[in-house]
């Protein structure tokens, strides 16, 4: 039974008559169709990787970043959706502030990650809201 179009698309929380889910179908999809990310542990640190999709002439330079730096000792990757990417890097910013402003240490890579994956489920479970279409790597 094919759903798509029918008024089953239109929030996270709305499942089809055969049980799916389009909206996290839709945003598994973009991740599938961006870039490949690969990061590497080595002894003196880590080397993280994006690939790169053929880019538009149109785009700015420096504008399509997939790497950044979300405190002095910790970075995130994602590949998905650029614009979605661009809403998670803010939100990891503000955890690590937070983390660092409370504790008074440096936050561990999977207290970020832990704290992500949160973020990341409540914009797949309220309704007013669109699934996150990133997958996101923090080293």
């Amino acid at each position: 039974m094919s759903s798509t179009g029918s008024g089953y698309d239109l929030g996270c929380n709305i499942y089809s008559p055969d049980g799916r889910v389009f909206q996290i179908e839709y945003a598994s999809k973009a991740v599938e169709n961006s870039g490949a990310m690969l990061g590497l542990k080595c002894k003196d640190g880590v080397v993280v990787g994006v690939e790169k999709l053929v880019q538009s002439r149109l785009l700015v330079e420096g504008s399509g970043r997939r790497i950044h730096p979300v405190g002095n000792h910790i970075g995130i990757a994602f590949t998905g959706y650029a614009a979605d990417g661009r809403n998670v890097v803010p939100a990891a910013k503000a955890e690590v502030e937070n983390y660092d402003d409370y504790y008074g240490a440096a936050m561990p890579p999977h207290v970020l990650a832990d704290r992500m994956g949160h973020y990341f489920h409540a914009y797949t479970t309220y309704g007013g809201d669109r699934t996150v279409g990133v997958t996101a790597g923090i080293t």
